[in-house]
């Protein structure tokens, strides 16, 4: 949970920051801010990537897994439901709410939150959830500049939901059969934290980051199988 209570503090802090200095943050800063933290995340997942034993494992999860989520639509469905989260507050026109849960969605769904916090409840890691909180510090202080202080308010979704998975993860380490299936879920979500920097940086072609998300529990099921 320390990785987990890290992201929420700096939720608050960010949001804090936002709403006393808010009109001093330039676009120019903003960018920089952005492209810098997309850097320091691609470097992270490349650090987990490269902890797998067993690189032919890793390139099957991904592709066993892009293959379920695209037929899920995992991506679009995220889409689709921030969109219509944030129609229906912006039809309310509550501010408040309005930062809340446009704060939350992006805090929230993504692959980071998902194998920081699991990373942080199977290993005791919580290296990818600060820096998750860097990035989530920085977010939320140019959300509040704008959104106002309901912003602060997605520290409490962010701890709930990032905080369950932890919890969970750390039950569950027990039943895995071996710390190499936890080292090879954690170089697939090396991987997906890979093109949630690439994305960030602002590629050509953004990554379905999103389908990709069940990858990560395939290691489970392949080293069975081998």
């Amino acid at each position: 949970m320390i990785g987990t209570l890290i992201n929420s503090a700096a939720i608050i802090i960010g949001s804090l920051l936002g709403l006393l200095f808010g009109k001093k943050i330039t676009g120019q800063m903003r960018n920089a801010l952005s492209l810098g933290v997309g850097l320091c995340v691609v470097v992270i997942g490349l650090q987990s990537a490269l902890q797998t034993g067993n690189v032919c494992l890793v390139i099957v999860a991904i592709v066993l897994g892009g293959v379920a989520g695209c037929l899920c639509n995992i991506e679009l469905r995220l889409d689709r439901m921030g969109e219509n989260l944030q129609k229906k507050f912006a039809s309310q026109g509550g501010k408040v709410g309005e930062g809340f849960v446009t704060a939350t969605l992006i805090f929230c769904i993504g692959a980071m939150a998902v194998t920081g916090s699991l990373d942080s409840g199977l290993r005791g890691d919580h290296s990818t959830l600060v820096a998750k909180s860097i990035l989530d510090g920085v977010t939320s202080m140019v959300l509040a500049s704008t959104l106002g202080w309901g912003v602060m308010l997605s520290a409490v979704s962010v701890f709930l939901y990032q905080g369950s998975i932890a919890m969970a993860s750390s039950l569950l380490a027990p039943l895995l059969s071996s710390g190499r299936t936890v080292t090879e879920m954690s170089a697939v979500g090396g991987v997906l934290i890979m093109g949630i920097g690439f994305n960030m940086l602002g590629m050509k072609e953004r990554i379905p980051v999103g389908n990709l998300l069940p990858a990560i529990f395939m290691p489970l099921f392949l080293i069975l199988i081998m």
